[in-house]
């Protein structure tokens, strides 16, 4: 019986996260929750008086970060539990518990951002006079005010809110009718047998040594989403729609503008990433040369891009040697980081193995009043073991940014979420290339960052160049229908595949199957986070002066600034396009070294 089959109680506690951390059991739990539940209504006594003078909106401050600590806590408590056995009838009633609780919290606080509107931030800096301690929410107040232009009466405002429901619309279709209502039939698989394709086990008959695996799986999937193209295009429209009138009502210029703005990302950097991407095509269209004559293929088609260059190594590790390739990969980040890291492993943070119920993949989840845990499946693979070193290093950050902040700046923006856990991932590969003993060990090694650049900027910068430009041309009034939006994403196709590979038209319509397309300009993330990654790590290996310190004063600023200023402790600047072009040159050089090695 292998690990996955295992029920939770039949899993070793010795592999189990340690939640009694947090509530020594359900017990303590239950009366926590109904203490909170009698503190809610207690925020309601400062409506009406929040923004009456400075000692007024301190106290406010305070008790309003109090009670939220202790709903997170429960939260963080009942997420946590049920990640790791969803079937269990007691996680889920704590689930839904919290989340009612969430609810009445929203509910009962709704009043907060209409009354602190109805002052200006000028009025604030007199406050800060009159009540000295008001200071140590000066960023928290500064980035509320910006705001105030886009905030609107408390009755338009609640409009909104009773809209929010049906704006979600969109996404739940998308996600019920791929999710749950499209199927795709059956293939042929490696051994000859007939399996059913589904959008979770495509990747891995997308990515088959077979080729006529491959292109089954291709053509069975992408067939039936144009069968579903006009359905699909209305519900892609219909989100754009929603965030384009939004933005409209908020007094934004766009929806971009709108969805950057939360994070005070400037859309000159949005575009500069298209912009440097552009100009660095002839690294990609290399690598697709190199994958067509690695594969020996006359044509490299749209089914092609994700077969392996490099079968994946033979080597199993046990739990405790990745932790230890891990632990000596990141020693380079010196002592403070390797001892904060082995607590991570020493106090329990980690729920390692697979068991039924448990949620799949693996995440980091945490917060100020509780450790941050990682959920892995942990099978034993290189991939298990890149893994664990990329949750380590959302959970570092996590660590970091709590131990080091007041809880009102201890939550970084998802923005920089992706940094630190890349950073990691990077030292890891690098630090396992250079102990390599097979030719075989470092193509794979190689491989995997070759994948990981195309994949995550050329990509995503691809599909965020396709969300721009169907907002855009939504916002401007021409009427796209189907066709239209699947003819921008294959002219977008042949700008980033180039000649080297033979388009298959059917690719017209992989558009429709993108979940990030209804997250409002989210991808940019991805490229730009591991751009920056990208531009620690170099600094970190070629010992650049500070580099080190720098990136742990990164991890330590928490959420005390906007994004764009905290990548700057680390050195980063993302207005340059040269933080973009090192990530692209560090492909570049990768390309070059896979084609040294094959030699």
């Amino acid at each position: 019986m292998t690990k996955s089959e295992l029920k939770r109680e039949e899993i070793e506690d010795i592999y189990k996260w340690d939640l009694t951390k947090i509530f020594k059991d359900e017990q303590e739990f239950d009366s926590f929750y109904e203490s909170v539940l009698k503190e809610l209504p207690n925020i309601k006594k400062y409506q009406g008086k929040i923004v009456l003078n400075g000692k007024n909106l301190y106290e406010f401050l305070k008790e309003s970060d109090e009670l939220e600590r202790k709903v997170y806590k429960l939260h963080y408590y009942a997420s946590l539990n049920f990640a790791s056995d969803t079937t269990n009838h007691t996680y889920q009633r704590l689930k839904d518990k919290v989340s009612n609780l969430l609810n009445e919290y929203e509910t009962l606080s709704s009043f907060i951002n209409p009354e602190m509107m109805t002052i200006d931030y000028e009025k604030i800096k007199e406050f800060y006079k009159e009540e000295p301690r008001l200071l140590e929410y000066e960023f928290v107040l500064e980035n509320i005010y910006r705001f105030k232009a886009h905030i609107l009466s408390k009755s338009e405002e609640n409009i909104l809110s009773i809209m929010s429901k049906t704006f979600e619309n969109p996404e739940t279709t998308f996600e019920s009718l791929t999710d749950t209502d499209m199927t795709f039939g059956k293939i042929i698989d490696e051994k000859g047998c007939e399996v059913t394709l589904t959008e979770s086990n495509y990747s891995t008959y997308i990515s088959s040594k077979d080729r006529t695996v491959r292109k089954s799986a291709f053509e069975l999937l992408f067939k039936t989403y144009s069968s579903f193209k006009n359905t699909l295009a209305n519900t892609f429209k219909g989100n754009v729609d929603i965030l384009t009138s939004v933005a409209k009502i908020r007094k934004y210029n766009s929806s971009i503008e709108a969805s950057l703005f939360q994070d005070n990302v400037p859309l000159s950097v949005y575009q500069n990433l298209i912009d440097t991407v552009h100009s660095n095509m002839d690294k990609i269209y290399d690598y697709y040369k190199l994958k067509k004559e690695v594969l020996n293929l006359d044509e490299l088609h749209s089914y092609d891009i994700y077969a392996e260059l490099v079968e994946e190594i033979d080597t199993d590790y046990t739990f405790d040697e990745a932790k230890e390739l891990v632990i000596d990969a990141l020693s380079v980040l010196g002592d403070d980081y390797v001892k904060n890291l082995n607590k991570a492993f020493d106090e329990k943070w980690i729920d390692i193995y697979p068991n039924k119920g448990k949620r799949g993949g693996a995440f980091s989840s945490g917060f100020y009043d509780t450790n941050p845990y990682l959920l892995l499946n942990f099978e034993g693979k290189f991939h298990d073991v890149s893994t664990l070193a990329h949750e380590l290093g959302h959970s570092m950050h996590t660590y970091y940014s709590c131990k080091n902040n007041p809880y009102q700046y201890s939550s970084y923006k998802i923005f920089v979420a992706e940094v630190a856990s890349t950073v990691n991932e990077l030292l890891l590969n690098k630090y396992m290339y250079k102990k390599a003993k097979t030719k075989k060990e470092k193509l794979f090694l190689l491989n995997q960052l070759l994948e990981l650049f195309k994949s995550t900027i050329y990509r995503q910068t691809m599909f965020a160049e396709f969300e721009m430009d169907v907002h855009k041309r939504i916002e401007n009034g021409e009427v796209l229908a189907e066709k239209d939006i699947s003819d921008i994403y294959y002219k977008l196709n042949e700008l980033y595949f180039g000649d080297n590979v033979h388009l298959d038209d059917l690719i017209r319509y992989e558009w429709e199957r993108i979940p990030h397309f209804y997250y409002d300009f989210y991808v940019y993330m991805y490229a730009l986070g591991l751009s920056a990654a990208c531009y620690i790590v170099d600094g970190i290996l070629n010992n650049k002066e500070n580099a080190i310190e720098n990136y742990l004063n990164f991890l330590k600023s928490g959420g005390s600034n906007y994004p764009i200023e905290e990548l700057k402790i680390a050195g980063v600047d993302m207005n340059k396009k040269e933080v973009i072009e090192n990530a692209l040159n560090m492909f570049e050089d990768t390309i070059k070294e896979f084609k040294k090695q094959c030699k």
